[in-house]
């Protein structure tokens, strides 16, 4: 993975570095889609807060699906049709 983050006086272990490639990424990505940054001000506070509780929610959505997957293939761990794999 190509460094996209200059450290100075710190270089954070493997886990940190990267989170916070992923962050330049979906920046990145963000820009791209919507020709806007986070530095944008035609939303009200109100839209931001809707903003993260949908993500948030679609996190825990994940999280549930992903919770179930493991449950499932705990306790049928001969079916294979259940996944642990990444």
């Amino acid at each position: 993975m190509s460094r996209k983050i200059n450290y100075t006086s710190f270089t954070p272990d493997s886990v940190v570095d990267s989170i916070l490639n992923k962050f330049v990424d979906r920046a990145e990505l963000g820009f791209k889609k919507y020709n806007n940054t986070l530095d944008r001000n035609d939303l009200s506070k109100l839209d931001w807060i809707n903003h993260a509780q949908d993500e948030l929610m679609d996190g825990i959505l994940y999280l549930e699906k992903l919770k179930q997957e493991v449950i499932n293939a705990q306790e049928n761990p001969g079916n294979s049709q259940t996944s642990t794999e990444a």
